[in-house]
């Protein structure tokens, strides 16, 4: 198998893994909604830092990537 067909099936793999989380990610998982989220309310002013989840979509997409370059290495 050459290593372009490799790489179609990780992006494939891949692509399946973003759906399912996408399709039911926001029941399992609240993103924007979890406890490290940071989220300032006042009269005139409000701040929306969403950490948590920024850490949790950096490490499934580090894992997504991960994933490909097993299928590229072989």
């Amino acid at each position: 198998m050459t290593s372009g067909a490799k790489f179609l099936i990780g992006v494939g793999i891949g692509l399946v893994f973003v759906g399912l989380f996408w399709s039911f990610g926001g029941k399992l998982l609240p993103l924007g909604k979890l406890p490290g989220d940071i989220s300032v309310e006042k009269q005139n002013f409000k701040f929306y830092f969403p950490l948590t989840s920024s850490l949790i979509i950096s490490a499934l997409f580090s894992l997504m990537m991960l994933v490909m370059s097993w299928f590229r290495n072989r």
